[in-house]
């Protein structure tokens, strides 16, 4: 187990791992079509962009969490 001060982190990594994995596979299937060797082009696709999404989500998350904050209610 990590420590609590690197949930954040933990968070980013396995949300950039879904999200890219989800993405890697729509634009693969987008540029070559339902292939018979699809699933081995979206898995060579996604490691590279996994480190991607992941310091993309590190940089974005609390910028996007700040804005959110700002247009919901605090509760009442």
């Amino acid at each position: 187990m990590i420590p609590f001060r690197y949930a954040h982190l933990a968070y980013n990594f396995f949300l950039s791992g879904m999200m890219s994995f989800i993405i890697t596979g729509v634009a693969t299937f987008k540029v070559v079509g339902l292939v018979s060797d699809l699933p081995i082009l979206w898995l060579s696709a996604w490691p590279i962009s996994w480190p991607i999404a992941f310091i993309a989500v590190t940089i974005v998350a609390p910028i996007a969490r700040r804005l959110s904050n700002k247009i919901v209610r605090s509760r009442e």
